[in-house]
């Protein structure tokens, strides 16, 4: 189920940074599909009952993905050389597009955490 604040969100940013967190909208949808969106610490945030997933938000000269783990970093080093993180971020570009492996596999590990009983 779509929020209409993440529209309103979205709908702010440029034509290219909007058609791709779009698209980024899609495809946690796609990979979480039992998840809700919502709008959390004033980003986008993707949740999983009453645990988030993830949060992804636009900035002027990029976007990002949270949390982002270390060991998804680790296992992808190569496929994200080159990009540009922070203490649990990756950041991403319309130049520079989030790697589809690296969405999956974060997502699913956080899908697996969750059902698990973690957090």
């Amino acid at each position: 189920m779509t929020d209409p604040r993440v529209d309103a969100y979205l709908d702010a940013f440029p034509d290219e940074q909007r058609a791709q967190l779009q698209e980024l909208r899609r495809r946690l949808a796609e990979i979480a599909p039992a998840s809700t969106e919502t709008i959390s610490y004033a980003m986008p945030a993707v949740k999983l009952g009453r645990h988030f997933l993830v949060w992804y938000a636009g900035w002027r000269r990029h976007s990002s993905i949270y949390p982002m783990r270390d060991d998804v970093l680790a296992r992808h080093a190569e496929a994200l050389r080159g990009y540009t993180t922070t203490k649990g971020s990756l950041h991403f570009s319309p130049q520079q597009p989030l790697p589809d492996a690296v969405l999956e596999d974060l997502v699913r590990i956080r899908v697996a955490e969750i059902e698990a009983g973690g957090r």
